[in-house]
């Protein structure tokens, strides 16, 4: 299942790693990006989030919310968040729904094992909650530069 670009982004509140509830639909009036990324302190899952913390300055002047989604719980992403010291806040979708309504949750393979888990994949939604952009089945490198040029591109 993919989304379309143009349309509505599903809407979700998950728990966030500041105690509070985030909640998509509050974004309205600010453009998003929206990141799932398989698991907290991994190496390339660090690289993903270090390289976005890296241009957070720049999107933010150019009116978007960074935000990560993974099936971490919140104390997770709170020492993850500390560690690395990110800027943003991340979300824990413990039970993989909003994965799944996002189309990320899918069958993934390592060493000939085969399990369910998140595809790393990046969605920019737009002032509206209508999906803008969308990579999917990221590889981290250069991935940073090319959300931001979307977003320059985009404004």
């Amino acid at each position: 299942m993919s989304l379309q670009i143009g349309k509505q982004a599903p809407q979700f509140t998950l728990p966030a790693s500041d105690g509070s509830k985030w909640s998509l639909k509050e974004q309205r009036g600010k453009k998003v990006v929206l990141f799932f990324y398989p698991k907290d302190s991994t190496p390339t899952c660090t690289q993903e989030a270090c390289d976005l913390r890296d241009i957070y300055g720049e999107l933010k002047e150019l009116g978007v919310e960074v935000v990560g989604i993974s099936m971490d719980d919140e104390k997770s992403h709170r020492k993850f968040i500390e560690k690395q010291q990110l800027p943003y806040i991340l979300l824990s979708d413990v039970n993989h729904k909003v994965c799944e309504k996002y189309g990320v949750w899918q069958l993934k393979k390592l060493y000939g094992r085969e399990y369910m888990g998140i595809v790393r994949s990046t969605f920019l939604i737009d002032e509206k909650g209508k999906l803008q952009q969308q990579w999917l089945k990221v590889k981290v490198k250069g991935h940073a530069d090319a959300i931001l040029e979307a977003v320059k591109a985009s404004n």
